[in-house]
């Protein structure tokens, strides 16, 4: 056992979830201690980062290689105007500071890639993936599961928004058998198919809506708090206001997690 314990400061910082029945002195050092990775800075990642800071992740890596664009701002809000041309990373990391200083925020300026995601995954114990692209959700997913490391995950694009958490390296220590991400879609798409937000657009109070949720999903499970989405899909219509949660097997046949992988390294991915 380490001695970290919170200070008075962060006692009365932390004071609103600290009375809650569900959580406890114990859910709140599990949050200081713990290490999470983001995965992108835009816009899942913008309300991920801020409401993990506000809770007390005690450490937050952000791995992102864009600069802040104007297109960005209309769902990006932890970016602002003077931000224009900055490094995602620096941006988000200054206004993480900025609402908590009680914490430490490390920033990763480059693409996660098949040479980098064991390295930068490894160091973390849990990751947060809000990117916007197929091949870094594959990649991701396939990191995670190989290092043991709990994935939660979220997409959003015009009005709809999906959120799962992926645990699929729990059976290997007799935990359940729970799916991962190529459970629900075996192979990237052809390209093209879906259109990405440039080109589908999106709205964005969506993506406050579904980092937010994507966030609560990450505090459960660094706290053992609640229910989490591990063998489920949370589906966020946003054009209607509903909600529905279906079920997600685990697949035997899954190329990665199932009976027989194919996939045991990052190789199919360039490494």
């Amino acid at each position: 056992m380490d001695d970290i314990e919170l200070t008075d400061a962060e006692i009365e910082r932390y004071s609103r979830q600290l009375v809650l029945p569900e959580f406890s002195e114990t859910a709140q050092l599990a949050l200081k201690r713990a290490r999470v990775l983001l995965i992108g800075a835009g816009g899942l990642g913008a309300p991920l980062s801020l409401y993990l800071a506000a809770a007390g992740v005690g450490t937050i890596g952000i791995v992102d290689a864009d600069r802040v664009d104007l297109s960005n701002l209309q769902r990006q809000i932890i970016h602002r105007t003077e931000d224009i041309g900055r490094p995602k990373v620096e941006s988000a990391a200054r206004a993480i500071r900025a609402l908590n200083p009680e914490i430490r925020v490390d920033i990763h300026d480059s693409r996660i890639d098949a040479g980098n995601a064991a390295a930068l995954i490894g160091a973390y114990d849990l990751v947060a993936d809000g990117s916007d692209n197929f091949d870094t959700r594959f990649l991701v997913n396939d990191a995670c599961h190989l290092l043991g490391r709990t994935l939660v995950s979220a997409a959003i694009l015009r009005f709809d928004g999906q959120i799962y958490t992926f645990r699929s390296h729990a059976h290997r220590s007799g935990g359940p058998r729970l799916p991962c991400y190529r459970c629900l879609y075996p192979a990237p798409p052809p390209l093209g198919l879906i259109p990405s937000c440039s080109s589908g657009g999106i709205i964005g109070a969506l993506a406050g809506m579904v980092g937010s949720l994507q966030a609560l999903e990450v505090v459960k499970e660094l706290t053992g708090i609640g229910e989490g989405l591990a063998g489920r899909m949370l589906i966020v219509d946003a054009l209607s206001n509903r909600f529905r949660t279906v079920r997600l097997p685990a697949d035997p046949a899954c190329p990665l997690c199932g009976d027989h992988p194919v996939i045991t390294d990052l190789g199919a991915h360039g490494a």
